[in-house]
């Protein structure tokens, strides 16, 4: 038997591989993504009982319309192929295809919630579209019907109005770089509204207006924005990120634009409203003449002299009638204190004179002299009397007679 390098031994199994398996359709699900930086994305493909590497090399990589994510089960279209120096086989992909349904379905819904994750949907930040706008730009294709719908509508509706046109892709791979340009500029020029929009179509005709980039777009723009995209099934990215959605491209135009018949019915309306509303105030205002004229005469100089005189003279009564009741009271109360006075002062008299009489008496039945007997004599000490029985050992005091006074000590003290 021939013995064979390594090399070789891979070389015959590469050929041999490649040629059995030129292509090849492969269901699984995706495990181990690895973006590198040179655009090629390298995973796993997997089942319940066996994994097999895979790579889509960045040109194949750049065509595809849905995020690779972890857990998503796809179908491969590819070929087995080897790579000799590691003797690693693995499925060189053409394209991937979500399982189940479709790759540009499943781009739609992964852009959608990532996009509304980073609030590119919230309302607080949609912008409120002028009553009536002066100057609109349309961002559409120059040769599709939407433009010729929206230019008939805005002529019939209200002529006082500047429209620029920006002619760009509607579909194809070019059409949402074409769509993104014309957006930038348009919002750099001060329109008070920009209409995106095209007629229907199928979900690949309307991919444009699905992409990332305009999304981008229109979200960063300053100028109101209306998305009128398809028909009214027809829902695009563009739809939800722009300030307001229109079903088709001539509704926008209705959307945004006031209709210079009921216009001129409001005018109308405003004006009879008005000359109602100037006849009641002129009324009004006659009435609150008059009133400030009555107002006027009843706060004049004149009536105010003449409402300050009868005040006087009321006062001046009032003040009479009352020095007049109170002199009568005060002549009463005279009368009265005439009567009463002296045999008040009489009674105090003899008040007084018992009260001196009664003080002369405890006088002299408390005078020394009066006191005097042999034998006895009052006992005091600092000058007060006081009984012999709180008189303690060694405590001095004094003996008082009607003529003498002797400071005494006491010896002993007791009992009888």
């Amino acid at each position: 038997m021939h013995t064979l390098s390594v090399s070789s031994l891979n070389e015959q199994i590469k050929s041999l591989l490649e040629s059995t398996f030129e292509r090849v359709l492969v269901e699984g699900e995706l495990s181990r993504i690895t973006f590198h930086n040179s655009g090629h994305i390298y995973f796993t493909l997997k089942d319940e009982n066996s994994t097999i590497k895979a790579v889509i090399f960045k040109a194949n990589a750049a065509k595809l319309k849905f995020q690779l994510q972890e857990g998503l089960k796809v179908v491969l279209d590819g070929a087995i192929s080897l790579y000799k120096p590691r003797g690693e086989y693995q499925i060189n992909c053409f394209t991937i295809s979500p399982s189940g349904h479709g790759a540009l379905a499943l781009a739609y819904e992964q852009l959608k919630n990532r996009l509304s994750a980073k609030g590119y949907f919230d309302n607080a930040r949609k912008k409120e579209l002028p009553k009536f706008p002066k100057k609109i730009a349309l961002i559409t294709s120059a040769t599709g019907a939407a433009l010729q719908d929206m230019l008939r509508v805005a002529n019939s509706r209200y002529r006082a109005l500047e429209i620029d046109i920006y002619d760009v892709l509607v579909q194809g791979d070019n059409a949402a770089p074409s769509i993104v340009r014309a957006l930038y500029a348009a919002d750099t020029k001060g329109y008070d509204i920009i209409v995106l929009g095209r007629g229907g179509g199928s979900i690949e005709d309307l991919w444009a207006f699905n992409e990332e980039i305009v999304a981008d777009a229109i979200f960063s723009a300053t100028t109101p924005i209306i998305s009128a995209v398809g028909h009214e099934i027809d829902w695009v990215i563009s739809d939800f990120v722009a300030d307001l959605r229109a079903p088709t491209p001539s509704a926008a135009m209705q959307m945004c634009l006031p209709d210079e018949r009921e216009l001129y019915q409001y005018i109308d309306s405003l004006a009879q409203r008005y000359e109602q509303i100037i006849s009641q105030k002129l009324h009004s205002a006659k009435q609150e003449l008059l009133h400030v004229s009555r107002l006027y005469q009843d706060h004049s100089i004149e009536k105010k002299i003449s409402y300050k005189l009868e005040e006087i003279t009321q006062i001046k009564l009032s003040f009479t009638n009352s020095i007049y009741f109170k002199m009568q009271s005060f002549s009463k109360e005279v009368e009265s204190i005439k009567i009463r006075f002296p045999n008040a002062m009489q009674g105090r008299i003899n008040i007084a004179q018992n009260q001196v009489l009664t003080l002369q008496k405890m006088l002299e039945s408390n005078h020394p002299r009066l006191k005097t007997k042999k034998g006895f004599a009052q006992i005091s000490k600092d000058s007060k009397v006081i009984d012999i029985e709180s008189l303690a050992v060694d405590e001095v005091f004094d003996l008082m007679s009607d003529r003498v006074v002797i400071s005494a000590k006491v010896i002993n003290k007791k009992d009888i």
